[in-house]
């Protein structure tokens, strides 16, 4: 019964990874998208665009660093 336990934990942790990878993808590459062309019409808001652009990646990163712990906390401790 503990084997079937583990095995459950472990595709648990991959579907957990799998999805809660998919959101913050598919964020970064629209906010990279919107900043380049941003900086395409604007150049003279260079500065200010890239600050911008990282803080709002690291809010979307953040999500993924979430799906992470879930995924290493049912690998651990089941």
């Amino acid at each position: 019964m503990d084997n079937i336990a583990k095995a459950a934990a472990f595709i648990g942790a991959g579907i957990a990874m799998g999805l809660g990878s998919i959101g913050p993808a598919l964020g970064q590459g629209m906010i990279g998208a919107k900043a380049c062309e941003t900086l395409g019409k604007y150049p003279e808001t260079a500065n200010k665009v890239r600050l911008s652009m990282l803080l709002a990646m690291g809010f979307v990163e953040s999500s993924a660093v979430y799906s992470l712990i879930v995924a290493i906390l049912l690998i651990i401790f089941v």
